[in-house]
């Protein structure tokens, strides 16, 4: 039986053409068309110069796998660029390639899956994106976007230092982990010149050799003493500017009303902070209990700033505040959560002015437990600003005009609750580590002048436990009251760090029982036994990378270093943000009147993962600032010979901080007296094989500054004598050159010399 062909159905129009096109759900090629419309090979052939046609007049756009779209329509799966938030707080992206004439579309980028950081500016991931009916103010289309890969492009703004190279520019970058450089021509450099801090882009061009740049901005002078703190805030991208709303909404505000507020005007609290500080979030007072059932106890009263009151939610304040996540602190500047006529105005509790605060009553025990608490909102008139140091002469005796008439009625008796709070932690079992603050100090010209260990008194020891009473009690009361709480959580060690942390302690002497339950105080124990001694740093240093990191989440796991069951932060709104919200549950759960969690409030967990992300982010940056503060501080120094500690060990060198400034530097391993070195990373050493040479963690050594390069921040290092002292005697006799195991000679393992040819398969 011979089969009948189906006759071609008739040729679709242009219009029919071009509606399905617009109306197809995916990717549509000159298959699909085909397929749709019963095309014969000759049909096949008028379909290719049609669609060409559509194409040359506009009626139709080709994009990626020859697909066919409306002019102006994203193909489903796209390259974009994330250019930041809208005033909604929406990330934002553009498509990376658009070129049509309609006006360019925005895409709405969903939230990273659980586990991924966020994307930023300048970010690109490949997308699928999906069409909404929704438009643009000029009139372009709009779209969510989903990540399906993250990308790297060399299109992203790379910060660096403009260098003179006669007819052309060198960016030296600022990140020490920079691979290359870029040859800027002059012409591209804008309004930039020689040492000046720049971000500049890379061009598209050859692939061998240095890659072309272009100057996209011009920051700031490296001769600034500011450039520091800017490369960090850029290289982070912290956002510096506030948005116009924001700004005026601040300048908008004014002093807060008495009503359903306590009076504490009159009750002599005070705040004690350091003497840089410009925002005062917080007040103490303490008197002993009268309750009878109660003692030797005593009744705090801690003051916190009432930022609810001012930042509502769903205002460019609250928004702009959730992006940072918190203020960040360099050794010059501050880049505050809150804007200056807020941080430093109204939520700042500035001494003899009125101002509104959430306050934490706290009815302590007389061995240190939290009896009872009660939160109010209350008005409060600061009775004096006092310094750490001024409060700590103030108790030893040493008054001045402002303290003398303070020592009885409230300093006498803020040390005497410090007291018994500072024996139950002790009790409890808290972590307690030693480790050494640095602090640089600036001159008035913004130069630093010197850097020196914090001072830490009983004064600040008062303060951290009066915060920490009021954090644990807002945690409880919250959970009380069954209110979202922001917990702040601390986990446990992970069983790979303590394995890790027991192969330490073998190596040092120490015995840490394997197989029990671990608690903040069995680390405590430890502590002791190395306290005083040359070894002291190094364990707490090795203690402190064996911890967990604590983190803002909902749930509620506790946290190990402290060692206690419920706590939150509640103490700083004006620079946390998480703080902020803690302070609208409990105004919730109190029913204590306006700025309280609303019904939609935001998702206490992804507002959780977001400002843990800030929170590391402002960390890093404080830590880069101060890097490059240091270094600028040691250049006067290089050449010197200076005393130091091992503080890490990897298998490419030294990293040794400097006893002195503080300063960390790195000892190349190929600058080490000539050997082949082995990295032993249980023991935290690298030895010699020919040698027996140790270099092992917290071992003291003398080095030469070679290099201190304030750009990136990165200080170069070598020993200051070809033969420095072997930790151990045994080392040299059991791996000297009386020994066949395990040696190689100084140069490359066996089997990768230069002579050794590789066969091909």
């Amino acid at each position: 039986m011979v089969k009948r062909r189906r006759p071609p159905a008739p040729f679709p129009s242009q219009e029919e053409i071009v509606k399905f096109v617009h109306e197809s759900p995916g990717n549509v090629g000159k298959r699909e068309i085909a397929r749709a419309f019963h095309m014969d090979t000759a049909q096949k052939l008028l379909l290719k110069k049609l669609l060409r046609d559509l194409e040359l007049d506009g009626t139709l756009a080709r994009g990626k796998g020859r697909h066919y779209a409306e002019p102006g329509i994203l193909p489903n799966v796209s390259v974009v660029e994330v250019t930041g938030p809208d005033e909604d707080g929406d990330l934002i992206a553009k498509p990376v390639l658009w070129e049509f004439d309609a006006p360019l579309p925005i895409i709405r980028m969903a939230p990273e899956r659980r586990g991924q950081p966020a994307l930023g500016p300048g970010d690109r991931s490949l997308a699928r994106v999906e069409l909404i009916d929704e438009k643009t103010s000029d009139g372009g289309h709009v779209y969510t976007g989903k990540t399906i890969r993250r990308l790297t492009t060399s299109s992203a703004k790379i910060m660096g230092v403009l260098v003179d190279h006669g007819t052309y520019c060198r960016l030296q970058p600022t990140d020490r982990r920079a691979k290359f450089e870029l040859v800027i021509d002059k012409t591209d450099c804008g309004d930039a010149g020689p040492g000046d801090l720049v971000r500049a882009e890379v061009l598209p061009g050859k692939r061998l050799g240095l890659k072309q740049g272009r100057v996209v901005e011009k920051l700031e002078n490296m001769d600034s003493p500011r450039a520091a703190s800017l490369i960090a805030i850029h290289h982070h991208q912290i956002p510096v500017d506030f948005p116009p709303e924001a700004l005026a909404m601040a300048e908008a505000c004014g002093p807060a009303t008495m009503k359903d507020r306590e009076d504490l005007r009159e009750t002599p609290l005070v705040t004690i902070d350091g003497a840089d500080a410009r925002d005062f979030d917080d007040a103490v007072f303490a008197e002993p209990d009268t309750d009878k059932n109660n003692k030797d106890g005593w009744h705090l009263i801690v003051a916190i700033a009432d930022v609810s009151w001012y930042v509502r939610p769903g205002t460019a304040l609250e928004k702009s505040a959730y992006e940072r996540g918190n203020s960040v602190y360099f050794p010059d500047r501050v880049v505050p959560m809150l804007p200056e006529a807020l941080s430093n105005g109204w939520c700042s509790l500035v001494p003899l002015e009125e101002r509104p605060c959430l306050a934490a009553h706290l009815w302590i025990t007389g061995d240190g437990r939290l009896k009872r608490h009660k939160f109010v909102r209350a008005m409060i008139r600061s009775h004096a600003r006092l310094t750490y140091t001024q409060a700590q002469l103030a108790h030893d005796g040493l008054t001045d005009d402002v303290t003398e008439h303070l020592v009885d009625p409230v300093i006498n008796n803020l040390y005497g609750a410090y007291a018994v709070l500072d024996a139950a932690r002790q009790k409890r079992g808290a972590l307690a580590l030693d480790l050494p603050e640095r602090q640089i100090i600036m001159d008035d010209d913004g130069n630093v002048e010197s850097i020196a260990v914090r001072e830490r008194l009983d004064s600040h020891k008062l303060i951290e436990e009066f915060m920490i009473t009021a954090n644990v009690a807002a945690a409880e009361a919250l959970d009380k009251r069954q209110q979202p709480c922001m917990y702040r959580i601390h986990d446990q060690p992970s069983m790979e760090k303590m394995e890790a942390l027991r192969d330490f302690l073998d190596g040092v002497g120490i015995r840490f029982p394997k197989g029990q339950v671990v608690r903040a105080d069995n680390f405590n124990s430890i502590l002791a036994k190395v306290a005083g001694t040359p070894q002291a740093d190094l364990v707490n240093t090795v203690v402190l990378r064996s911890q967990a990191q604590a983190a803002y989440h909902p749930e509620n796991i506790g946290h190990f270093g402290l060692n206690l069951r419920h706590y939150c932060h509640f103490t700083s709104p004006i620079r946390r943000y998480s703080d902020l919200l803690v302070h609208r549950a409990l105004i919730r759960g109190y029913k204590l009147g306006e700025g309280g969690l609303e019904d939609d409030h935001r998702d206490f967990e992804q507002a959780g993962e977001h400002i843990s992300s800030t929170e590391r982010r402002a960390a890093t940056a404080e830590r880069d600032a101060t890097d490059r503060f240091t270094a600028s501080f040691m250049v006067s120094r290089v050449g010197q010979e200076l005393e130091g500690r091992i503080t890490g060990v990897t298998r490419f060198g030294l990293f040794v901080e400097l006893t002195e400034s503080g300063a960390d530097g790195l000892i190349p391993i190929s600058t080490l007296p000539d050997d082949y070195y082995r990295h032993d990373e249980k023991a935290h050493c690298l030895r010699g094989d020919d040698t027996g040479q140790e270099y092992t963690l917290g071992q003291s050594v003398q080095v030469i500054l070679r290099e201190a390069e304030p750009v990136t921040g990165g200080i170069i290092l070598s020993l200051a004598g070809a033969n420095p002292s072997s930790r151990s005697s045994g080392a040299r006799k059991k791996y000297g050159r009386g020994s066949d195991k395990g040696r190689h000679k100084s140069g490359p393992p066996h089997g990768r010399g230069k002579n050794k040819k590789r066969k091909r398969k």
